[in-house]
């Protein structure tokens, strides 16, 4: 597709991480092509939602321009959410970036809570035990697998 604007002037290295199960950060770089004066702004929004919303917390770099967002109470579904990073300034037009994804494959997942080890040195053997982590979009305990690394000492 074409689009409208100066050729590199899109936000750039777009990402974003969930975490602590309902907290969001998203980053981008300003675009290559882009003149000094670009400001961007980030737009999202659910499948089901009838309108984006807009960023209300944003990140700046050195020079005033947004290049992140904060995102607090996010709410996982299993559907893609939209993302739309658009720009302006006052010498010429801005390409836009958008983009779908699936929040929950971007979730950094806390770590299990509540660990205890019981060993017994006359069955020579230990009980681990421990709580899954919370996380936003599920409570089954199936989507996890836990893998369990021993020392010696």
């Amino acid at each position: 597709p074409v689009f409208a604007g100066v050729n590199g002037s899109a936000a750039e290295n777009f990402s974003c991480v969930v975490y602590n199960v309902s907290f969001m950060n998203c980053t981008w770089q300003a675009g290559r092509g882009a003149p000094e004066d670009t400001q961007y702004f980030l737009y999202w929004k659910h499948w089901s939602d009838v309108r984006e919303t807009e960023c209300e917390l944003y990140i700046k770099d050195e020079h005033g321009r947004n290049t992140g967002c904060r995102f607090q109470n996010v709410k996982i579904e299993t559907e893609n959410v939209y993302f739309l990073v658009n720009g302006s300034s006052n010498n010429s037009l801005i390409q836009f970036y958008d983009e779908y994804v699936p929040l929950y494959k971007i979730e950094k997942l806390m770590p299990p809570s509540n660990i205890t080890v019981r060993c017994d040195e006359i069955k020579k053997d230990c009980i681990i035990q421990w709580q899954q982590p919370q996380i936003s979009h599920s409570s089954k305990d199936k989507c996890f697998k836990y893998e369990i690394n021993i020392k010696y000492k």
